[in-house]
C-alpha cells in the first residue's frame, strides 16, 4: 500500500466575529510594557500583541496598483526576543512601480512608571541592494531592552498584481491579535490558496462595498485571536511548508463589454512559459560551443549509459557552480562553458544539450529546493532550480552536476523536494518523483574488547552508500582527517580516535568507507560484583528525537535508509554473563520501517546485529504516533545492558 502524504490546506472560516481590541498605532499602554512574560506561552522572547493588515487596489491612467499596509505591535520580554528589533521587506526594486515604505516606527520603554516613546529616525531605515533586480527595506529599532513594545507600519505598492503577497497567520512567537481586510475590486476574479491548520482563524461573509475605484469592491476580513506559534521540530523539510497562510492568485479579469482574459494555470502551463523564455529555451538550444570537446569524450564510447556516465563526468568535473539557484540562465550557456562556471541552470543546460548532441533523450526538469518550499499555488515563483532528466534503458534518470560528488541516478539534499516537472521541447511535460528509490546504506561492523575496569579498546569500519555518501562527501571530502576524528570524538562523548582511514575513490557509485581504531573509558559501570555494559556502546540513542505528544506536519526521512551494525564484543577475564537483551523484532505499520536485534553469546564473545529499516521519505503526520513510538521502543531496547557477574 502506498502511504499518502499530505500539506494541511485547511482552515476553518465561520462567520466573523470582530477583534477584541481596537488596535491603533501610538496607543501603548503600561499594561503591556509591565508584562514580564506571555501568559500562553511563557517561554515566549517576544510576541507579536497586534498585526492588522488591508490589501487595496487603486486605478490611476488605466494603470492598477495593489496597495497592502500593515501596522504591528511587537511585545519584547527578554534579549533572545531582540531579533524581533529589525524588521526587513524585500522587493523588486527594478521596477520603478514598485516601493516599500516603513512608517510610525518606534520603541516604547517604562520609564519612572510613565511610557515613554522613541522613534526611529534615518540612520534606523536601511536599504540593501542584492542584485540589480531585488533590494531590502530594513528598519532597526532603538533603545530596545527587556520589557520594550516596538511599533511600526509598512505599505507595499505594486503593480503586479496576479498574486498577493502571502499573508502568514503563524510565526516563531505567539500573536495575540491578528486581522487583514482585502478589498478586490469586482472587475477582478482570484484564486484563493490556503495552508496550515489554525481552527480558530475566522472569516467574514463577502459583500460588496463602494471602492477606492470606479469598481464595487469586494471585500473579506480574516481575524485570529492567541495563535499559538509554529515550532521547528525533527523530521521537518521546511517548516515554512505547514506554516498557516493566505494567497491569492488572479484567475481572470471581466471588464464591462469585454470578454474575460483569464491567467490562472496548473503546473504544466506554468512549466511550458518557462520554456519559451530565451534565458530558458533558447539556451538549451545552443551546442555549438562544446562541439569539439563532445566528439573528443566520446570516441570510442558506444552505449546510452557509457555516454551519459561520460558527459555527466565531464560537466561535473569542469563546471563550478556558484551556488546561485535558477532555472533560467544568468550570463547564458556559452559564457558559463567557457568561464567554467554558472548558475544551476546554467551548468544543468550545458549537460542536457551535451547530452541530446550525444543523441541521448534529455529534457530540463523544474524543481523547487527544500529551502524555496512547496508553492501555494502554480506560478513562475514555484520554481528556482533545475536538474536533469534522461532516458536510459526505459527509466528516467535524474542527474545534477552542480555537486562534485554525487553521481547519476543520486540528486543533491537540496534538490530533493517532492515532485518537479519535466518539460520537452514540444511543450509536453509530465511530473518526476524527486524522492530517491534506491535506499541510502550506513553500517558499522565494531570489534572491541572489554578489559575488566571496563574500558573498552576496539576498530570501527563504517560504510556510506547512495545518498548517504554523497551528503559525507559535501561534508568531510574537503576536510582534514584530524577534524573528522575531532567531529566523531565530539559525537561519542569520552571517545579517543586513532588510526584514522578514510578510503574514497575517483568513482562516486562506490561507498565511502572510514575506518578508526578507538579507545572509550568508563563504558561500562561496576556496581559490587557486576559489571553492566551497552551492547551497542557509544552508538547507542539517548532519547527519541521525537518529543511532541502531537504533530500537525509530515515527517521527512529525506530518503529511504538503511542502517546496519554488528558488534563483536569480546568480554574480560574474570567474569561471566548472568544476563543479555533478548532478540527482538519491531515493525511499523503500512511498512513504514522495521528494526530487527538480535544477540548471541559463545563463551567469553557476545555478538550483536541491528538493522533499521527507513522505507519511505515522507510519511503523512497521520503516523506520527506510529512512528514515535517506534523510535521509543528502539531506543529503550538499545539501552537495554548486558550483565556480567565475577567469578
Amino acid at each position: 500500500m502506498r502511504l499518502k502524504y499530505y500539506v494541511l490546506l485547511h482552515i476553518l472560516l465561520s462567520a466573523f466575529a470582530a477583534n477584541s481590541q481596537d488596535f491603533k498605532l501610538g496607543r501603548v499602554s503600561i499594561e503591556e510594557l509591565q508584562q514580564q512574560k506571555h501568559p500562553l506561552e511563557p517561554s515566549a522572547p517576544a510576541a507579536i500583541l497586534n498585526k492588522a493588515g488591508y490589501t487595496y487596489f487603486v486605478v490611476n491612467s488605466g494603470i492598477w496598483t495593489m496597495v497592502t499596509e500593515v501596522e504591528m505591535r511587537i511585545k519584547i520580554y527578554n534579549k533572545s526576543g531582540v531579533e524581533y528589533a529589525t524588521h526587513e521587506l524585500g522587493y523588486l526594486s527594478e521596477s520603478k512601480k514598485m516601493s516599500v515604505n516603513y512608517s510610525n516606527a518606534a520603541t516604547y520603554n517604562l520609564v519612572d512608571g510613565k511610557v515613554n516613546k522613541t522613534s526611529v529616525n534615518k540612520e534606523g531605515k536601511f536599504k540593501e541592494e542584492l542584485n540589480e533586480k531585488v533590494s531590502i527595506k530594513k528598519i532597526t529599532f532603538p533603545d530596545v531592552k527587556d520589557g520594550s513594545v516596538i511599533e511600526f507600519k509598512y505599505t507595499i505598492r505594486t503593480p503586479f498584481i496576479f498574486s498577493f503577497r502571502d499573508w502568514y497567520f503563524q510565526y516563531e512567537i505567539p500573536v495575540n491579535n491578528m486581522s487583514y481586510k482585502v478589498a478586490i475590486p469586482s472587475c477582478f476574479v482570484y484564486q484563493r490558496y490556503i495552508k496550515g491548520y489554525i481552527k480558530d482563524v475566522k472569516a467574514s461573509e463577502p459583500k460588496m462595498v463602494l471602492g477606492k475605484t470606479i469598481y464595487n469592491d469586494v471585500t473579506v476580513t480574516y481575524t485570529a485571536t492567541d495563535i499559538k506559534p509554529v515550532k521547528e521540530e525533527p523530521f521537518i523539510d521546511n517548516i515554512d511548508n505547514y506554516r498557516a497562510a493566505i494567497a491569492y492568485e488572479l484567475e481572470y479579469i471581466r471588464y464591462e463589454g469585454e470578454p474575460e482574459k483569464h491567467f490562472s494555470s496548473t503546473w504544466g502551463d506554468v512549466a511550458k512559459e518557462i520554456y519559451k523564455d530565451d534565458d530558458f529555451g533558447k539556451e538549451l538550444g545552443r551546442t555549438g560551443y562544446f562541439k569539439d570537446d563532445l566528439d573528443a569524450l566520446l570516441a570510442g564510447i558506444n552505449t546510452v549509459t557509457e555516454k551519459t556516465n561520460a558527459i555527466f563526468l565531464y560537466v561535473q568535473k569542469r563546471m563550478m557552480w556558484n551556488e546561485d539557484s535558477r532555472y533560467y540562465c544568468d550570463k547564458g550557456v556559452k559564457e558559463a562553458y567557457q568561464e567554467k562556471t554558472g548558475n544551476s541552470a546554467e551548468i544543468n543546460f550545458i549537460l542536457i544539450a551535451m547530452l541530446r548532441s550525444a543523441g541521448i533523450d534529455a529534457n530540463p526538469v523544474l524543481v523547487s529546493t527544500r529551502d524555496n518550499g512547496i508553492s501555494l499555488y502554480p506560478g513562475m515563483s514555484g520554481f528556482n532550480y533545475v536538474v536533469a532528466a534522461a532516458e536510459i534503458g526505459g527509466k528516467t534518470v535524474l542527474l545534477d552536476a552542480t555537486s562534485k560528488y554525487n553521481c547519476p541516478g543520486i540528486l543533491p539534499e537540496r534538490a530533493l523536494n517532492w515532485y518537479g516537472t519535466l518539460i520537452r521541447e514540444n511543450g509536453t511535460y509530465k511530473e518526476i518523483d524527486l524522492k530517491p528509490e534506491k535506499k541510502s546504506l550506513e553500517a558499522a561492523t565494531l570489534s572491541a574488547v572489554v578489559d575488566d575496569k571496563g574500558n573498552i579498546t576496539g576498530r570501527v569500519r563504517s560504510q556510506y552508500t547512495n545518498q548517504s555518501a554523497l551528503n559525507y562527501r559535501e561534508e568531510h571530502s574537503s576536510e582534514k582527517s584530524i577534524n573528522r576524528i575531532a567531529e566523531i570524538e565530539r559525537k561519542y562523548n569520552n571517545l579517543l580516535v586513532s588510526d584514522f582511514l578514510l578510503k574514497e575513490t575517483s568513482n562516486l557509485s562506490e561507498p565511502v568507507i572510514e575506518d578508526y581504531s578507538f579507545t572509550y573509558n568508563n563504558a561500562a559501570e561496576i556496581i559490587g560484583d557486576r559489571m553492566y555494559l551497552n551492547p551497542l556502546l557509544f552508538m547507542t540513542a539517548q532519547e527519541n528525537p521525537l518529543k511532541q505528544e502531537k504533530r500537525e506536519y509530515p515527517v521527512s526521512f529525506v530518503y529511504p535508509k538503511l542502517y546496519k551494525n554488528i558488534f563483536i564484543i569480546t568480554l574480560p577475564d574474570g567474569y561471566e554473563i548472568e544476563s543479555l537483551p533478548k532478540s527482538v523484532a519491531i515493525a511499523m505499520e503500512e511498512g513504514i520501517g522495521d528494526m530487527a536485534y538480535s544477540i548471541a553469546a559463545k563463551d567469553n564473545v557476545v555478538q550483536v546485529a541491528m538493522q533499521l529499516n527507513i522505507n519511505y521519505s515522507l510519511v503523512s503526520q497521520l503516523y506520527y504516533d506510529t512512528i514515535r513510538n517506534f523510535y521509543k521502543n528502539v531506543i529503550e531496547k538499545q539501552n537495554e545492558k548486558i550483565v556480567l557477574k565475577r567469578i
